[in-house]
């Protein structure tokens, strides 16, 4: 995860945890992401997972109102899935928008770069 404003990097961070899925490094991701930025901030968030961006804009309200149920059984990594959904809603002036992975997006190579940096001995 890189917070990058002007071009400059304000924060990043990676992490590792051999016993998850991609799909929950994604949302651990946001997570992290939308708690860097406050309740009014404006602004727009970038992920290459159209899982998340998926969820946060569009699945995630109808979950809530059902009980955090899918109509064809149960939404998968609820608990990242549920506080990822109640950060964005506390912050009504962030954009989760997608961007395509590997596609020379410099903050995404960053970010992707950071991701596996615990496979290397540097960050």
């Amino acid at each position: 995860m890189v917070y990058v404003m002007d071009g400059r990097i304000l924060a990043s961070d990676h992490g590792e945890d051999p016993a998850t899925t991609n799909n929950r490094m994604e949302f651990t991701a946001m997570i992290h992401g939308l708690e860097m930025l406050g309740p009014a901030e404006e602004m727009d968030v970038y992920t290459d997972s159209q899982l998340v961006v998926n969820t946060l804009t569009q699945w995630a309200a109808g979950w809530k109102r059902n009980g955090w149920k899918r109509r064809d059984g149960e939404v998968k990594n609820l608990d990242l899935v549920r506080l990822a959904y109640e950060l964005f809603l506390e912050r009504p002036n962030v954009r989760i928008r997608w961007i395509k992975a590997h596609d020379g997006s410099l903050w995404n190579e960053y970010a992707d770069a950071l991701s596996t940096a615990y496979l290397r001995s540097e960050v």
